[in-house]
């Protein structure tokens, strides 16, 4: 039996759909990447914003057409749309045989089989309960790439006015340690030399287990693990950064000097009404703190412009931000208006030509901000991590610490004819910078000649 799996949305989704897979390869199944060859489609779906749930709709009537044009026997819908919608997507696309929960997708061979024996099924658990990892299934992961995805924990507790994931994916709960250091040496066995780890929110990790926060213990114990080579930590909440864990990122080699702060906004009274926990001054601090440690951090964030009440004193607010903090990585997503979310009723919102325009204002000048940050690195060494190479053009294309796969910029070096393997560690010498990529080559170090 041919499965084809469709992972869309987060890296925390991936994560989902790999154990997914891990299930089900214990039955008879292959693998394929080809939706007019399976049997079974699994649509693992986002719904964080609008344009996502359009992406997961579309995904979804494209995969039923092969009920009728191929030779499909089952179409499974999963994640956080088939967890926010699960009554009208049976209705409005009949075609579905299945939907299954996001706290349930460790139950997907138990549905496969009762849809292949004919049922119609829904699938869903409490979402306080945590699937299993790392016991019952072998991960499948999907990509040959050597880095890959370390989910720490499920669910969020911040509720931020904006947000529908804690009404999808629950509240905060952590993985045990001990299962998720076994899963990271596994991953490494595998092939994974950088190993990123992914949450809704990382840097709260074991409050709920442990009644304190112990991603400083993981780090450390991810880092004895002999053979990755980096270790990258993402969506880190600001207030929840510990001088502790500063100290562990700042002494730790394997660690990237790299975090990705979703601040979302810099204007207090934004904040507020955002339900964010920081004010300006709480994000200057934790900023200086951590450039303070590591000089060479790369920090990444996320900002939604056109908020509702959001006025130009506001876009102004965080265009001076922006300015006087220079993020090395930053995207703006225009606010989207999600139903069931507090924000969704708030007065005062915002037309989408000024939601547009003021995150093209922010792009504009955070273009010009990255392209002066990289322009200094113009000169230096930095160890790159092959990712891939352009036989036509006999081009190496790698990351720096300061890349985030998928989401930031690369580095593209001469190959000299030669495809250096994926995953590999060289040394290479920047000489050329543009808004959000770099150019090199390989260096050679004659000092020890």
């Amino acid at each position: 039996m041919k499965i084809c799996m469709i992972s869309l949305g987060c890296d925390k989704n991936l994560v989902d759909s790999e154990m997914m897979l891990g299930y089900l390869r214990r039955d008879d199944v292959s693998l394929t990447d080809e939706q007019a060859e399976a049997d079974v489609i699994i649509v693992n779906t986002c719904a964080f914003i609008l344009d996502a749930k359009d992406e997961s709709i579309q995904t979804m009537l494209t995969a039923a057409r092969y009920k009728e044009e191929g030779q499909l026997k089952a179409l499974i819908m999963a994640g956080c749309m088939a967890e926010r919608y699960k009554d009208e997507v049976l209705r409005e696309i009949p075609e579905i045989d299945a939907v299954v929960g996001t706290s349930a997708y460790d139950k997907i061979s138990a549905v496969l089989e009762r849809v292949l024996a004919g049922e119609k099924v829904t699938e869903f658990e409490d979402l306080n309960r945590l699937p299993v990892i790392g016991t019952e299934a072998r991960r499948v992961r999907t990509s040959l790439a050597a880095y890959g995805y370390l989910k720490i924990a499920e669910g969020c507790d911040k509720h931020c006015t904006y947000c529908i994931i804690p009404s999808l994916r629950g509240a905060y709960r952590s993985y045990p340690m001990e299962a998720l250091v076994k899963e990271a040496a596994r991953m490494a066995e595998e092939g994974v030399k950088e190993l990123i780890l992914v949450a809704q929110e990382t840097t709260r990790y074991g409050m709920d287990l442990y009644g304190e926060k112990r991603l400083p213990e993981l780090l450390r114990r991810l880092c004895l693990i002999e053979d990755l080579r980096w270790i990258r930590i993402l969506y880190c909440y600001p207030e929840e950064i510990t001088d502790e864990l500063i100290q562990v990122m700042a002494e730790e080699k394997k660690i990237c000097h790299y975090l990705d702060l979703p601040i979302q906004h810099a204007s207090n009274p934004i904040l507020k009404r955002m339900g964010r926990r920081t004010s300006r001054r709480d994000l200057e601090e934790i900023i200086g703190k951590l450039r303070a440690a590591m000089p060479d951090i790369a920090l990444r964030t996320t900002l939604i412009s056109g908020f509702p009440g959001e006025t130009e004193e506001d876009q102004d607010c965080v265009l001076d931000f922006v300015e006087r903090i220079h993020f090395d990585r930053l995207g703006v997503f225009p606010y989207s208006q999600e139903e069931d979310t507090p924000a969704a009723a708030f007065p005062d919102q915002v037309p989408e030509e000024i939601k547009e325009a003021r995150r093209n204002e922010i792009m504009e000048l955070q273009q010009r901000i990255s392209r002066d940050n990289l322009q200094h690195k113009v000169g230096t060494v930095l160890d790159v991590f092959v990712e891939g190479y352009l036989p036509e053009d006999d081009v190496n294309i790698g990351r720096t610490y300061m890349d985030a796969p998928d989401v930031d910029g690369y580095l593209f070096f001469p190959g000299n004819g030669i495809e250096l393997m994926s995953g590999s560690m060289v040394p290479v010498l920047v000489t050329e910078a543009s808004e959000y990529d770099l150019k090199g080559v390989l260096y050679e170090d004659d000092s020890a000649e």
